[in-house]
């Protein structure tokens, strides 16, 4: 009993407090809106993907944005997973998702810990999940870099809209990660367009000069 009543103040404070709080096992289909999140392939690859040898990181990959994953969402919080009877991606489905993810490896587990949230059957998320990374303009300047630049996150985000004036700022937001520009994430709604991001989504990075390293 004690621990039942640690918990629900723990999740209580969390969300007083205004922290992002994971439902896990929730069942599947029942979410507000989505996210969308880049990742860029440099960073990813600095930070974590050179250390474990992903293929996402030779040489010759060519990576830029990247999609980490496209999240079923509350309006507070996020469900992971969940409940469900679908059955999971083949290896085939996963591995032809690569060329956006960067390895069959990324959409098996963005899969297994999101997808199954959509409520989707496992191809139609992919599918779904292709639609939503191929509807937004990745901006170009960012692939011509020659060498690292520090910038402020906000330009990150700025280049975005430019491109995508579909979007409005509170629709997309930058995160940063060890100094670094990490992600865009942009919210959609379940027929994927765009939408205003929750409290615990929208909080961009306040850096004025984070490392952004070029395509090698």
């Amino acid at each position: 009993m004690r621990s039942v009543l640690t918990g629900m103040l723990v999740t209580m404070a969390l969300a007083l407090s205004g922290g992002a709080v994971s439902a896990k096992g929730e069942k599947a289909g029942a979410f507000d809106y989505y996210v969308l999140a880049l990742s860029w392939s440099p960073t990813w690859c600095a930070l974590e993907g050179e250390a474990r040898q992903s293929p996402q990181c030779d040489a010759d990959a060519d990576f830029g944005w990247v999609m980490h994953g496209l999240w079923p969402q509350f309006h507070r919080g996020w469900p992971s997973y969940c409940r469900s009877s679908v059955r999971p991606p083949s290896r085939a489905m996963s591995a032809a998702m690569a060329d956006i993810m960067g390895s069959p490896g990324l959409a098996w587990y963005q899969w297994k810990k999101h997808g199954v949230c959509s409520g989707l059957e496992a191809q139609d998320y992919y599918t779904h999940a292709r639609r939503a990374y191929e509807a937004v303009n990745r901006p170009a300047v960012f692939r011509k870099l020659g060498k690292e630049v520090r910038l402020p996150a906000s330009v990150v985000e700025e280049a975005f809209l430019k491109d995508n004036p579909q979007l409005e700022p509170d629709m997309i937001t930058i995160t940063c990660k060890a100094g670094r520009i990490q992600e865009a994430r942009i919210c959609l709604s379940k027929t994927l367009e765009p939408v205003p991001c929750g409290r615990d989504v929208v909080r961009d990075c306040s850096m004025t000069d984070a490392l952004f390293a070029p395509i090698p």
